[in-house]
């Protein structure tokens, strides 16, 4: 392979797998390895990473804030259509890869390298998600998956190589190796060890984001949360950039335990996986989105939005956030929030959030026309001429069977 490549970008994290295919890609390819960490709200230092680059011997290394970017670019977009895969899942894991993958290319083009890399498993999706983006923004990138090309083909084999190679691993709070976790500011998410047995409980001491609903206060807690065109601006009246806005949603969603998925979930590539995931401050604004939306969209945009929700969110999963279909949905969907703006009071209680209130300038909800007392805006026998047109095709069906 010696040749083959002149200088490789690898997105690292400095954790374990990026640690080792470091070292893995300078020993393969006998070539410059440029290391790429981006911080996307992890939850912990990123700079640490620098130190282990420098003595895996990165021959440059990029250590970048991406928090706002990926909130206001990405996120925000995502919840726009009130965004969850098979139901559940808020993709926090799905949409930071474009983002990653993004930068990925640009710092190739920066550096001159003709290569990048990423630490995801031929197992996963990731691998779909990070390439996708890399051949949609460099068709003639090449690309390096040491999953799919070495011999560490177990989280054993991948602990002993570390060692021999002296690459230090990071115990968790019971001394073993940690689960594989993924982190930004949208969530947190669990994976390996005891949770691939579905029947297993999670232990509770592997959450790091929330506390559980059980030990959450007794007392409920209101939050307001304001929104401009779709996006939330502002939390109890004060602005918020939206990576310090989401920042404190997970504060306030985590404190109430609120958050919490375990979930077993179809893979791209066929198979099926079970993940634990914390998105706290993703719980609440999808439940405030859906409270402001519910009085400032009409029917026909409200429901067309839910039709294509799972087509948008199918996409993301797979790794097509920059495919042109993903492109025109989105257009769509920001089409359709010209008027979604006001303020939603949302309560917050042991594990669970629900909407208590929500006002909006645009509001389409009339109480002259909901009304159970006396009004004088809805003539109500207008609905029997609308019932008798909309069962006509059933009473002629009725009258042809009982022919």
């Amino acid at each position: 392979m010696t040749g083959d490549v002149n200088k490789i970008v690898l997105a690292y994290s400095g954790g374990l797998d990026t640690s080792v295919i470091l070292r893995w890609l300078q020993e393969t390819y006998n070539c410059e390895v440029v290391t790429f960490t981006a911080d996307l709200g992890q939850g912990e230092e990123v700079e640490p990473a620098r130190k282990k680059a420098q003595a895996g011997g990165a021959s440059e290394i990029y250590i970048e804030d991406l928090r706002e970017e990926f909130v206001r670019d990405f996120v925000f977009p995502m919840f726009r259509a009130n965004t969850v895969y098979e139901g559940l899942y808020l993709l926090g894991t799905s949409i930071a890869r474009p983002l990653i993958a993004k930068r990925q290319i640009e710092i190739a083009r920066e550096t001159g390298a003709d290569a990048v890399s990423h630490g995801a498993t031929g197992k996963g999706n990731d691998q779909i998600r990070f390439e996708l983006g890399y051949y949609a923004l460099n068709p003639d990138i090449k690309i390096i998956a040491p999953w799919r090309e070495w011999d560490l083909n177990s989280r054993t084999k991948l602990l002993e190589y570390a060692e021999s190679h002296q690459i230090p691993i990071a115990n968790d709070k019971r001394g073993e190796a940690p689960y594989s976790t993924d982190a930004n500011l949208l969530h947190i998410s669990y994976e390996g060890k005891v949770l691939e047995d579905p029947w297993v409980e999670p232990h509770e001491d592997m959450f790091t984001r929330s506390v559980s609903p059980e030990a959450a206060p007794d007392k409920p807690q209101y939050v307001e949360i304001e929104f401009t065109a779709g996006d939330p601006v502002a939390i109890d009246g004060e602005k918020l950039s939206p990576a310090a806005l989401l920042t404190r949603l997970n504060e306030l969603g985590g404190a109430h335990g609120i958050g919490r998925l375990d979930l077993v979930e179809n893979r791209y590539v066929g198979m099926k996986s079970r993940g634990v995931y914390e998105t706290p401050g993703g719980t609440l604004l999808l439940a405030a989105h859906r409270g402001i939306e519910s009085i400032t969209l009409d029917r026909g945009a409200a429901h067309l939005k839910d039709e294509i929700m799972p087509r948008y969110a199918e996409l993301i999963y797979n790794g097509f956030w920059f495919a042109p279909e993903r492109e025109m949905l989105q257009a769509a969907i920001d089409q359709s929030q010209a008027h979604v703006s006001g303020t939603v009071r949302l309560k917050l209680y042991k594990g669970s959030v629900n909407v208590a209130g929500r006002k909006s300038p645009n509001s389409l909800y009339s109480v002259d026309h909901v009304t159970f007392e006396a009004d004088e805006v809805y003539n109500q026998r207008d609905a029997e001429g609308f019932i008798k047109l909309n069962a006509l095709r059933l009473r002629l069906l009725g009258m042809g069977r009982a022919r």
